[in-house]
C-alpha cells in the first residue's frame, strides 16, 4: 500500500487506469494505464490485462516509448490498438516520428504489428462485431483524393513554410487543438486476411466532408455493411446541428437517420442485432425558456423512427452499451452526487439502477452472458479501479485487481448538507484531514466545480483534494445550482444568471460547514477551475470573507468570452448575443465588481486554453493589479484548459499550497523552487 502518495513526487508517479475494454467472448479485460516516463517528463500509457476473476495480478502487454491507447478487440479475439510507435518493416521510418497507426496484437500472443497507417494518423475506430469489417478515422487535406495525395499535401505545406489556415466554416478550436487544414474522413476496411496481413485496402466513405465530421463519433453495424455517425449540418449565423446518418460501407451513399430541429444527436452505438441505435439526444435550451437537457434516444435503423428511453426521468445519459441480446441499454448518469449504472428494457420501459453505493462509474462492458457487467468504479476516496457487477438488478461491486496500488487517504470523506436562501437542498462532500477536532479545527478551503453542468462525484487527478487535506486543510465540495444529479429545477435556478444564485448556494453550504466545531471558520480560501473559476471570480468580487482565492483557467468578461471560445454556439442558446441582450451579459460578468475586490488572488492560466482562451486570464490580471489588488499570475505557456505535463503539475500544486499558507495559515510566502 502506497501510503506516501500525497507526496506531490509520489503522486505524480501513480499509474491511472484510463478506460477498460472487454474482449468478444468476455474472457479478457484490456485497460489503458497512463504512467510517467523513465526520465519523468511526461506520461506515457500502455495496455495492460486484468483478469475478470479477480484471481490473477494485472499484467503489461504493450510497451513502447511512444505508448498505445484506444484498445479495441476484433472478432477472433486479435486487440487492435492506436500508437506511434515506429514500425521496423516500413520504409516510413526515413521519414521521422510517424503519426498514430492502427496495430493488432493477436489472440494468441506474440508481435504486435502494423495494419494501417495514414499520413494523418488513425484517431478512432470502430469493429463490426460480425464481419470485423474496421472503420477508422482520419485527417485528410481537402480535396486529396488518397493517401499518396495527402501525403503529397502535407509535405507541400511543410516544405513551403505554412502553418496558415484559412477557414470557411465553424469551428476553428476544440479545447487544445487548431482544426484545419485537414478535415477528419471516414474510412472502411476488411479484417486482415491472415495472420501476417494488414487490414484490407480501405474505402473512402466521405470524400471532403468538410467540418461535417469534426467532434463526432460513429459505430457500425454488426454485418458491417453500414456506418451509424453524427453529422455536423451548418445552420446558418455561425452554428450547427449534429444530426445522426447512415453510410453504406460498399458505396459510400449516405443518407439522413435522424434530425430534429432544436436537437443535437451525438454518440451512436448500433445494437448487437443490428436493429438499432442508441444515441445521446441533446437540447441546448431556450435563452427564454427551459434549461438545457440530454436523454438516450432510441432509433430504428430501418425506419428511423425514434423515442426518447428516459422519457420523465431527468437523468443525463453520461456513458452507455448495450446489453449483449439487445433487449436493454445500460448507462451511467450523475444522481445526487453520484454516478450509478441503470438499466433500461426497450421494450417494457422499466429502469433498473445497478449500483446503491457512492460510486461513479464509467467504461461499461456488458459481458456476453448477459449477467455481468465490468466497468470502472471512483469516488473522491478511490481512484478508478476496474470492478464486477450484476447486470440486471442492484448490486455491490466486485473489484478487480488493478494497476493503480491502494490508497490510504490522508484523512475521511463525509456528505453534508444546507439549505439555501430559496429552500432548496444543496448538499456536498466534505474532505476533513486526519485530527480535524474541536480541539484542532481545520482551515476550510471551498472548491467549486466546472461545466457547470456537472457534479462533484467521483476522484479526481487534476485537483485532488487530498493533497490538501494532507497539508491540514479542509476541503468542501459542494453540488450548487446547476449542477446535474438534481433535476432540471436545479439548472433553472441560475438558468442564464449563473453568478448571484449559484454564489447564494455556495454561501449557504460555507456557512453550514463553518458552523462545524471541526471546521475554523476564521480561515477560510475558496478555488474553482473553467466554471469554477469564474465563480471564484464572482465571489471575489461580492464577499470578502475568504483569506484567499485561486482562480484557474476562468471566466472574467462574459460578454468577450462568448465570440473567443473555441465552440460560441454552445452558449448561444442559453445566452444570446451580447449585441442585443447586453443587460444579460452585465448582471452576470464578474468583471463588472472588479472594484469590490480586496482579497488577494492566485490568476492561473494556460496559453493554449481554447475554451476559456488566454485572454481571460490576462484581463482579470491586468485589472487586479492596476487597481493594486494583492495578486499573483501563475502562467503557463505550453498548457491549456488543463495541467498536464509532470512538472507543471507538481509546481501548479507547489503555487496553490505556497499561496494558501501564506494567506490563510499565516506562513511566510516561499516562492516554489523552479518559478
Amino acid at each position: 500500500m502506497v501510503r506516501s502518495w500525497y507526496e506531490l513526487s509520489d503522486y505524480v508517479g501513480l499509474r491511472r487506469v484510463n478506460g477498460l475494454r472487454l474482449s468478444p467472448d468476455g474472457s479478457r479485460l484490456v485497460a489503458p494505464v497512463s504512467e510517467l516516463k523513465p526520465d519523468g517528463s511526461a506520461f506515457t500509457t500502455a495496455l495492460w490485462e486484468i483478469d475478470p476473476q479477480g484471481a490473477a495480478e494485472p499484467r503489461r502487454i504493450t510497451r513502447s516509448a511512444t505508448g498505445e491507447s484506444a484498445p479495441g478487440f476484433l472478432p477472433d479475439g486479435s486487440l487492435l490498438f492506436t500508437s506511434a510507435r515506429t514500425d521496423p518493416e516500413s520504409a516510413d521510418t526515413a521519414k521521422g516520428a510517424p503519426p498514430a497507426a492502427l496495430w493488432l496484437l493477436p489472440a494468441d500472443g506474440g508481435e504486435a504489428r502494423r495494419v494501417a497507417a495514414r499520413p494523418g494518423g488513425i484517431t478512432g475506430f470502430a469493429v463490426a462485431r460480425e464481419s470485423g469489417t474496421v472503420v477508422y478515422g482520419s485527417e485528410v487535406f481537402p480535396g486529396a483524393a488518397d493517401g499518396e495525395a495527402d501525403d503529397t499535401a502535407r509535405t507541400g505545406r511543410k516544405d513551403a513554410g505554412v502553418t496558415a489556415i484559412l477557414h470557411e466554416e465553424s469551428p476553428v478550436r476544440y479545447w487544445d487543438r487548431d482544426l484545419g487544414p485537414f478535415r477528419p474522413r471516414l474510412f472502411a476496411a476488411a479484417p486482415p486476411a491472415d495472420p501476417a496481413a494488414g487490414l484490407g485496402d480501405p474505402a473512402d466513405l466521405t470524400p471532403d466532408p468538410g467540418a461535417a465530421l469534426v467532434t463526432q463519433s460513429w459505430d457500425v453495424t454488426p454485418d458491417g455493411g453500414t456506418v451509424v455517425t453524427g453529422w455536423r449540418v451548418p445552420k446558418g449565423r455561425g452554428t450547427a446541428r449534429n444530426e445522426l446518418v447512415l453510410i453504406d460501407a460498399a458505396t459510400g451513399e449516405r443518407s439522413t437517420l435522424v434530425a430534429q430541429p432544436g436537437h443535437d444527436f451525438s454518440g451512436p452505438r448500433v445494437s448487437p442485432d443490428g436493429r438499432y441505435a442508441v444515441a445521446d439526444r441533446g437540447f441546448d435550451g431556450d435563452i427564454d425558456g427551459e434549461p438545457r437537457d440530454h436523454t438516450l434516444w432510441l432509433v430504428d435503423l430501418a425506419t428511423g423512427e425514434g423515442r426518447d428511453l428516459l422519457p420523465g426521468d431527468h437523468l443525463w445519459p453520461r456513458e452507455y452499451a448495450w446489453a449483449p441480446d439487445s433487449s436493454a441499454v445500460l448507462f451511467t448518469a450523475d444522481l445526487d452526487g453520484r454516478r450509478p449504472a441503470f438499466r433500461v428494457d426497450l421494450e417494457t420501459g422499466a429502469l433498473t439502477r445497478l449500483t446503491a453505493d457512492n460510486g461513479a462509474y464509467s467504461a461499461l462492458n456488458p459481458a456476453p452472458d448477459g449477467r455481468t457487467l465490468y466497468a470502472l468504479r471512483d469516488s473522491w476516496d478511490e481512484p478508478p479501479t476496474p470492478v464486477r457487477l450484476d447486470a440486471a438488478a442492484e448490486n455491490a461491486p466486485v473489484r478487480l485487481k488493478t494497476p493503480t496500488p491502494a490508497l490510504a487517504a490522508p484523512g475521511t470523506l463525509t456528505e453534508v448538507e444546507a439549505t439555501a436562501d430559496d429552500g432548496t437542498r444543496v448538499r456536498s462532500w466534505l474532505v476533513l484531514p486526519d485530527g480535524a477536532s474541536a480541539d484542532s479545527p481545520a482551515p476550510l478551503v471551498l472548491w467549486v466545480h466546472g461545466g457547470p453542468y456537472m457534479s462533484f462525484n467521483g476522484w479526481s487527478w487534476r485537483w485532488n483534494p487530498w493533497l490538501l487535506a494532507a497539508r491540514g486543510f479542509a476541503v468542501l465540495l459542494p453540488d450548487p445550482a446547476l449542477s446535474t444529479g438534481y433535476g432540471p429545477d436545479m439548472l433553472r435556478r441560475a438558468w442564464g444568471n449563473w453568478g448571484e444564485r449559484t454564489f447564494a448556494d455556495l454561501m449557504s453550504v460555507t456557512d453550514a460547514v463553518c458552523a462545524r466545531d471541526d471546521i475554523d471558520p476564521s480561515r477560510t480560501a475558496a478555488m474553482g477551475g473553467s466554471f469554477g473559476g469564474y465563480m471564484a471570480n464572482w465571489i471575489a468580487g461580492h464577499t470578502d470573507r475568504f483569506d484567499a482565492i485561486v482562480t484557474h483557467a476562468s471566466l472574467w468578461g462574459l460578454g468577450g468570452f462568448i465570440g473567443a471560445t473555441d465552440f460560441p454556439e454552445v452558449w448561444a442558446a442559453e445566452w444570446g448575443d451580447p449585441r442585443i441582450r447586453p443587460e444579460r451579459y452585465d448582471r452576470a460578468s464578474p468583471d463588472r465588481h472588479v472594484d469590490d475586490i480586496t482579497t488577494p488572488m492566485l490568476v492561473i492560466h494556460g496559453d493554449k486554453d481554447y475554451r476559456v482562451p488566454i485572454g481571460e486570464g490576462l484581463r482579470l490580471w491586468w485589472d487586479l493589479v492596476s487597481r493594486e489588488v494583492d495578486a499573483k499570475f501563475l502562467y503557463f505557456p505550453d498548457e491549456n484548459h488543463w495541467i498536464l505535463t509532470p512538472g507543471n503539475i507538481k509546481v501548479w500544486y507547489e503555487t496553490v499550497f505556497a499561496f494558501l499558507d501564506h494567506h490563510v495559515l499565516g506562513k511566510d510566502w516561499r516562492r516554489p523552487e523552479h518559478l
